[in-house]
């Protein structure tokens, strides 16, 4: 994707009114914590004959994922199970967050640029509730976010449009002023069927699986040049379409 498609496509959002960010990968590098979790307890109770899962089946099968699905794709024949597996999981994953917990490259940099141009923000994320708010509040980032959007608050999660949605409603912002920033195919899905452009970050999932949900830009992190450019041109489309005082 060259950085002139890109240049168009963030432009477009003129004036810009909200970012929404999912959490787990986007804000945070906690995919690492979470498949070791599942690695873990999974070889524990002898899940696929105690081989040890590999990150490339955490990639496909669980990454970006609500709790239910997964504890289905894990516990076909025992969703109780399962789900009383997720809780397990989801309390050493804490556990681990409290500890190891890093942010996102560059993450503060663009913060402040939401900052400085006094854009409405969410969080929407697929994760229970204890662990979005744990994240957010390791971050700093609790009093950055106007909303915080749980799939668990929705009929439907990602990758289901609802959650991005809602964050819209809540926000009172328009998809046509809104861009989103997510790390896996799910989350992308969920922000593109909403109808806004997903800024797709490599945290831990390749790019070419990201790149068949169809983000309108990949960047490395928020470090990433391409973005800049982007928000640089986005810039300049603003101070176009501003009224003269």
């Amino acid at each position: 994707m060259t950085v002139s498609d890109t240049k168009i496509s963030l432009s477009k959002l003129a004036p810009l009114e909200a970012v929404l960010f999912d959490v787990d990968g986007t804000l945070c590098d906690s995919d690492p914590l979470h498949y070791y979790a599942f690695r873990e307890m999974l070889q524990e109770i002898n899940f696929n004959d105690g081989v040890p899962i590999t990150e490339e089946f955490f990639v496909k099968n669980i990454a970006g994922k609500h709790n239910e699905d997964i504890a289905l794709l894990l516990f076909p024949d025992d969703l109780q199970r399962g789900l009383k597996f997720m809780d397990d999981k989801e309390t050493m994953f804490r556990r681990l967050a409290s500890e190891q917990l890093k942010p996102v490259n560059g993450i503060y940099k663009l913060k402040k640029w939401v900052e400085d141009h006094g854009l409405k923000r969410a969080a929407v994320t697929n994760a229970p509730r204890a662990n979005a708010e744990l994240m957010i509040s390791l971050l700093g980032l609790s009093d950055f976010f106007d909303a915080v959007i749980l799939g668990d608050d929705c009929e439907h999660a990602k990758p289901h449009p609802e959650p991005y949605l809602k964050a819209l409603e809540v926000l009172n912002v328009s998809k046509d002023h809104t861009f989103v920033c997510e790390d896996s195919v799910s989350g992308i899905k969920a922000g593109v069927a909403a109808g806004m452009p997903v800024v797709g970050l490599t945290t831990r999932n390749p790019e070419h699986l990201l790149m068949e949900a169809k983000p309108t830009l990949i960047i490395k992190d928020y470090e990433d040049p391409n973005l800049w450019t982007a928000l640089e041109e986005l810039d300049k489309q603003e101070a176009a379409v501003k009224p003269a005082a």
